[in-house]
């Protein structure tokens, strides 16, 4: 029957499928290639689916501060809203830098809970960190870094104090980049000078790295002819990542062979008792506020972990007991007094940081007003581990401040419209991050 309609058939592919463990090779290393239709069988594809930076002639930073047993939050919330609240106790500490800051109160991530473990989502905003699936997300700083990463000699700097495990910085596949809390290395990384032959070493390191890009972008291409519409897509944003990397590598490559930045200031000390902790935590502000004023990056973090810690040495408060035991107070006067001793301390030398970085002029304005400085905690109450209501502060970082944004505490608004603000005013185009709804409401640009 010549004439008779085309019979509707499915379509059939005797192809084998490619197999997940095909790898791009290069110069002795493998780049896993992302999932693909090709990779499964037949009848088996379930239907499916960058940002631009626009900087502006000022160069803006962002400062993310964990206290991950966070704060007494009767002595830290103040009364009364917008410009005319009254300072809390804690505040008090701040009272010189008014003007330069907004405090927030109900405000928290969108089903993060968990306790403890919160606190690696405090940038990310993952829903559910105690859950045995969980997988982290790309963090706040990280994403700036992405965007903004390749202006400076260090993408972003990743610190912490007393833990080397928990961190703030996620990249967006879900690993945890491990936090730095010798600041004496740090200072090594960003200001001393390798000899000649210590440069060249690393010039070369990062030229292999380029060439292993190049060898697999011809193996790349075989690839890209046996794929199908919706592979070339991802093949495509797949490729673009690593050009992406690529240029991060050359731009590394140009800054290993320029002087690192001449400071006059004397590498720090790193104490070396856990219990000298709020001088570890002093020596980090200095050394971010410095990394900051040599412009060497424009994103860091900094996790302040007292879970591990043992009793304090304060100057002027005898503590008796480990930072975490106290923070677990039961209402107990006496350790509610003594985690009253720490939290103010913590105050205190957040506003010696926004001191100095007031005290830093670029460009006729000052280094604070060009850093987004995010200080709080995923914690609201670590008493009962309730991760809602979160004690938090923005400062600087080119918004008009001095006031208090109060929302529902028994319905929270999204902590991550603070982050997308943030994004915002630092020049990078965006519209959402993790949970998001929005950006911060009533928190207006300078």
């Amino acid at each position: 029957m010549p004439n008779a309609a085309p019979i509707a058939a499915p379509f059939v592919t005797t192809r084998r499928p490619l197999s997940r463990r095909h790898f791009l090779r290069g110069a002795g290393v493998a780049l896993a290639l992302p999932a693909l239709d090709v990779m499964l069988a037949p009848f088996a594809r379930a239907a499916s689916v960058s940002s631009v930076l626009a900087p502006g002639a000022k160069p803006r930073r962002f400062l993310g501060i964990c206290n991950n047993l966070g704060v007494l939050g009767d002595q830290f919330f103040p009364t009364g809203t917008g410009r005319g609240y009254q300072a809390s106790p804690y505040l008090g500490h701040l009272q010189e830098h008014r003007e330069r800051f907004t405090v927030f109160s109900g405000v928290s991530h969108p089903n993060v809970d968990g306790g403890h473990p919160a606190d690696i989502c405090f940038l990310t905003a993952a829903p559910h960190p105690g859950s045995s699936s969980f997988r982290n997300t790309l963090s706040l700083d990280q994403h700036i870094a992405e965007h903004i990463g390749t202006l400076t000699r260090f993408q972003s700097l990743t610190l912490a104090v007393n833990t080397r495990v928990r961190s703030l910085s996620w990249t967006g596949t879900g690993v945890a980049i491990p936090p730095e809390d010798k600041a004496a290395e740090v200072f090594r990384q960003l200001f001393l000078q390798g000899s000649a032959e210590q440069v060249a070493a690393q010039v070369r390191r990062l030229d292999t790295g380029r060439s292993i890009l190049d060898t697999v972008a011809g193996q790349a291409k075989e690839i890209q002819r046996a794929a199908t519409a919706r592979d070339r897509d991802r093949l495509d944003q797949y490729f673009t990542s690593v050009r992406d990397l690529e240029q991060r590598l050359q731009a590394a490559r140009d800054w290993e062979q320029r002087p690192k930045p001449a400071v006059t200031v004397e590498p720090p000390i790193d104490p070396a008792n856990p219990s000298a902790y709020m001088d570890k935590v002093r020596v980090m502000y200095d050394l971010t506020r410095l990394a900051f004023e040599t412009d060497s990056t424009r994103a860091i973090t900094l996790m302040l972990d007292g879970v591990s810690t043992p009793a304090l040495e304060l100057a002027d408060t005898p503590i008796t007991d480990g930072y975490h035991n106290l923070s677990h107070h039961g209402k107990s006067e006496k350790k509610r007094s003594e985690l009253k001793a720490i939290d103010q301390w913590h105050m205190r030398l957040l506003a010696k940081l926004l001191t100095d970085l007031s005290a830093v002029r670029e460009e006729g304005d000052t280094l604070l007003d060009r850093t987004a400085v995010l200080y709080g905690s995923n914690f609201g109450d670590a008493n009962a581990h309730t991760c809602f209501n979160l004690p938090t502060i923005l400062a600087g970082g080119g918004f008009r401040h001095g006031q208090h944004l109060a929302f529902s505490t028994s319905n929270n608004y999204p902590l991550p419209n603070l982050f997308v603000s943030v994004l915002q005013r630092m020049g990078i185009e965006t519209e959402r991050f993790a949970s998001s709804t929005g950006t911060m409401r009533g928190l207006e640009p300078a």
